[in-house]
């Protein structure tokens, strides 16, 4: 990111506000790639993985999915309801009214496709980029920035240069553990 950010102290008059534009910009980009998209056969693996459990009505399954990615995914109404709506047209689960919910679980069939599938549930993907895993890794960019702006905002000067020399080292401990083999 050379040259991405002002010239001069972080602490100092107009060179801070270019800093915080800086700042929101990073953090903008981090919250764009930790977006909530998915691809259908995420949504498919995380319903699945959830009804193997046990029976859920549609919106439990949106919030179980939020917390257990940590809040890196919540998948929409118009991308579950769908699914779930396919699965019950392949015959994979069944949907049961009570109270006023629909409340799905698997058939048999669905607890066979749950045990023969080598997918895992989307939130336990290893930390790699083709899991979303992954996006554990913007929401910590996320943070940090936010972090970092709060330092600038209400931070002494000797604070602000500290939390600066804090970023150059993680900067760097990041850069070395893409360099291990």
């Amino acid at each position: 990111m050379g040259g991405s950010f002002p010239t001069g102290s972080f602490g100092s008059g107009a060179h801070t506000d270019g800093m915080w534009q800086v700042m929101e910009q990073l953090r903008s980009k981090f919250e764009k790639s930790a977006g909530s998209r998915v691809g259908r056969g995420d949504v498919r693996a995380a319903v699945l993985a959830l009804l193997a459990e046990q029976p859920m009505h549609g919106y439990q399954i949106i919030r179980e999915i939020e917390e257990r990615s940590g809040g890196s995914w919540k998948p929409s109404a118009g991308s579950v309801y769908p699914t779930l709506q396919l699965l019950a047209d392949e015959g994979i689960i069944t949907a049961e009214e009570s109270n006023g919910r629909k409340t799905y679980a698997l058939t048999e069939a669905g607890r066979d496709e749950v045990r023969e599938s080598s997918v895992s549930a989307p939130w336990d993907a290893s930390g790699t980029s083709e899991g979303n895993g992954f996006a554990a890794l913007p929401k910590a960019g996320v943070e940090l920035a936010q972090a970092a702006a709060q330092v600038g905002r209400s931070g002494t000067a000797a604070q602000v240069q500290e939390a600066v020399t804090v970023l150059d080292e993680a900067r760097k401990r990041l850069y070395a553990i893409l360099a291990q083999d």
